[in-house]
């Protein structure tokens, strides 16, 4: 039996990268999984999304470790998506006790250069779409008086970045939700922390080397430059901090951020 036996998490954000290395984390551990994706290209930021087959891949390897997985592909801006995916995770599992809000993007501007659309993608795809993804959640949660939720900001929700300020503003924003939530929901039995990693080698950090003309370990250096002498760490890395943050080891931390920043902050 795995840390997590009977345990539910929902993860969205999850074909391909973080997202996915903490589902099958959790997999492996016994959870059963929600694995939620938009699974399509998007206009902003113009980089590869995941798809619909690494849905179906991720939900084959969940099941290899012997965990049932369910997959949904939506928009976290879009709340039609949410509820359905809510209530599909609550039909097949009857709870749901691990949120992790990990869907996001990135894409670089200087702030007099961006248009109001890439603004706004970043804030309602970043910010508003982990709000209307808890706000969801959090009623299943209340009725079972436990949970955890687990927002995945970064180090610029901890710092200024050049040509990344709407970005920073997105991730300064989940660090202040996790707070606020903490505040209202400690009452419930419910935790709430977030999660700052430095930059981490995903197809986000390819896509982002790609649009900028730079390979991606140049990509990860310009936007990161760690006191370690690393470029990025791996979405293995995060996976094992959604393991330990949802579990009883973390039963006391909530309001709180763990940073995995290979020493960049110390700068």
């Amino acid at each position: 039996m795995g840390e997590f036996a009977g345990k539910v998490a929902f993860i969205t954000g999850a074909a391909h990268g973080q997202g996915r290395a903490a589902a099958l984390a959790l997999a492996r551990e016994g959870a059963a999984i929600l694995a939620f994706d938009i699974a399509r290209p998007l206009a902003y930021p113009g980089y590869a999304m995941g798809s619909s087959s690494d849905l179906e891949s991720l939900a084959a390897e969940c099941t290899a470790s012997g965990a049932a997985c369910e997959t949904a592909c939506g928009d976290v801006r879009d709340d039609a998506a949410i509820t359905a995916a809510v209530e599909r995770a609550v039909s097949r599992f009857g709870r749901i006790d691990i949120l992790f809000n990990n869907a996001g993007i990135c894409a670089y501007g200087l702030t007099h250069e961006l248009t109001e659309d890439a603004w706004d993608a970043m804030l309602d795809i970043n910010l508003k779409g982990a709000w209307l993804v808890a706000r969801r959640v959090i009623p299943v949660m209340i009725r079972q008086k436990s949970g955890v939720i687990i927002n995945n900001s970064s180090v610029a929700g901890l710092r200024g970045m050049g040509r990344l300020s709407h970005y920073a503003a997105s991730k300064w924003g989940l660090t202040g939700l996790t707070k606020s939530w903490a505040l209202e929901l400690a009452p419930h039995g419910i935790r709430v922390v977030s999660i700052h990693p430095t930059g981490v080698n995903t197809p986000m950090n390819d896509g982002l080397a790609e649009l900028e003309g730079l390979t991606p370990q140049q990509i990860a250096e310009r936007s990161a430059g760690n006191l370690l002498p690393v470029p990025w760490i791996e979405p293995e890395d995060v996976a094992q901090a959604v393991l330990y943050l949802a579990s009883d080891k973390a039963r006391f931390m909530t309001g709180a951020g763990l940073v995995l920043d290979a020493g960049l902050l110390t700068r």
